[in-house]
């Protein structure tokens, strides 16, 4: 990933949760509600910008994992459709930001993936039931 210019999520309650990990170091926002959170930088599958949101994770081994839930909605949420097309990412967890790939958890993986995500956030296993898709678990595997 390049140091151009980053577009941050344009929802109102993302960008100020991302204004305050940024500023802080990853001091705030880490924890975002008593659950962990990261900020995941894709590029624009069609304009080819640096777009960053703030996502809960878990860990599978040293590798992050995210929910691409969109609250359950029909379609997946623009991240993901940005990361099937470049799986090349840029992570920050706390104060560390590391360049990782994402990929789609294996159907091995999945099961106990998705249980510990949520663990973590309850709601995903609503948002699951509240959409026809299966919503994709993904891990970030550090480059």
């Amino acid at each position: 990933m390049s140091d151009h210019e980053v577009v941050d999520s344009p929802t109102g309650w993302v960008r100020k949760h991302i204004d305050a990990y940024v500023a802080s170091g990853g001091e705030k926002g880490h924890d975002y509600h008593g659950r962990p959170s990261l900020l995941l930088t894709t590029t624009g599958r069609r304009s080819g910008l640096r777009r960053r949101t703030a996502l809960i994770y878990g860990l599978h081994g040293e590798s992050p994992v995210v929910v691409a839930s969109n609250g359950g909605a029909a379609d997946h949420p623009l991240w993901f459709a940005n990361l099937a097309a470049d799986p090349a990412v840029e992570v920050q967890v706390g104060a560390e930001v590391f360049t990782a790939t994402a990929r789609l958890a294996t159907e091995a993986e999945r099961p106990a993936l998705w249980e510990q995500m949520v663990g973590i956030h309850p709601e995903y296993a609503s948002y699951q039931r509240k959409c026809e898709r299966l919503i994709p678990v993904v891990v970030l595997d550090r480059a």
